[in-house]
């Protein structure tokens, strides 16, 4: 077979991807999340996130395949990028592209393959969002829109190279990377036909925390709180510091045993930290659930306000009618967010 032919703009397209500084940098969470869910949702052998060199493929994430890059010659990423279409593969061997590939010949015996492009901010190819497995399957059956929604949130992270999408303290997703993201996440799950719950979580104590022992503190508080969430959570999960003392996270394809579950691995890390603490400060945490089950016909947001009310109805059950934010509805913004008061 011959190799893939360049993209008609590969010199605008390669200016774009070395001007994102992003090749041979170390590996990233944020860009493994969406492969570990690509493979998770998807149940193939391996996911990837690659950005296409001149002569190479570099993994910017990869799940299930090893190495850090590979030649771009035989790569079936480099087809990918030549349209903005999905790749789909069904069996290589049958496909006159591919059959004599090495990569289909020998390792990993790619069999079903299926990938869709990621630009650029200026909108040039740079690189895909990939799944691969070594037993065929039926191309005809496959949602492609469903690789394309978590191809568009690899997209969203690229960009996030030039937009802030990121909270600089605790290094979660802020409030506009939730929406850009979660919005894609729901929409992947959406078209999987997937449960979605999102867990909203508010540290209780933290002005307390600020008024009687600084700022340093309650930043180191807010940073405790974002690593325990993380470390109960799945690594797939998308979790976000929505601003102040409230956080949330998005659980794809979880059932409501499985969301719950995750709520009692926080309560009881919560217990073990406060336990084991060096006593100059508690966490407090008030968390609320709302799941959607398919077909979702609800958005990112009204379920976001759901979780929010849930969790400010746990909030008055332990502390009282008194507790903050108790008076509080916590709906959907006209911005498209939850409002939220004046710290």
């Amino acid at each position: 077979m011959p190799p893939s032919s360049k993209h008609p703009e590969e010199r605008r397209r390669l200016a774009a991807l070395h001007a994102l500084n992003v090749l041979d940098t170390e590996r990233e969470e944020r860009f493994d999340r969406i492969t570990r869910l690509a493979q998770r949702v998807f149940k193939t052998q391996a996911a990837q996130v690659n950005l296409l060199d001149r002569e190479r493929v570099w993994f910017k994430s990869s799940v299930g395949f090893g190495g850090d890059e590979a030649g771009r010659e035989w790569s079936f990423c480099a087809h990918t990028i030549l349209g903005p279409e999905t790749t789909v593969v069904g069996d290589a061997r049958l496909d006159e592209r591919f059959a004599d590939n090495p990569h289909v010949l020998g390792d990993p015996s790619i069999r079903f393959y299926a990938g869709h492009p990621i630009a650029a901010p200026t909108g040039e190819p740079v690189g895909t969002l990939c799944i691969f497995d070594d037993q065929p399957r039926d191309a005809a059956g496959f949602d492609s829109a469903a690789l394309r929604e978590l191809a568009a949130m690899a997209e969203a992270e690229i960009a996030s190279l030039t937009l802030a999408i990121g909270d600089e303290l605790t290094g979660l997703s802020n409030r506009r990377g939730f929406e850009l993201l979660g919005e894609r996440l729901v929409n992947a799950a959406r078209r999987l036909e997937v449960p979605v719950t999102v867990l909203y979580a508010d540290l209780d104590n933290l002005k307390t925390i600020n008024d009687q022992l600084g700022h340093e503190v309650g930043d180191r508080a807010i940073e405790e709180t974002a690593g325990l969430l993380a470390t109960s959570l799945r690594d797939s999960d998308l979790i976000a510091r929505l601003g102040g003392d409230e956080f949330a996270a998005i659980l794809a394809g979880a059932a409501a045993s499985d969301a719950a579950a995750a709520k009692t691995r926080i309560e009881k890390a919560l217990e073990a930290r406060n336990a084991s603490s060096d006593g100059r400060f508690e966490l407090s945490l008030s968390l609320g659930l709302a799941d959607a089950a398919p077909p979702l016909e609800i958005s990112l947001w009204e379920l976001t306000a759901l979780a929010d009310q849930a969790m400010l109805a746990a909030k008055r059950l332990r502390h009282g009618p008194q507790s903050r934010r108790a008076d509080l509805a916590g709906g959907p913004s006209p911005a498209g967010g939850l409002t939220s008061p004046t710290r």
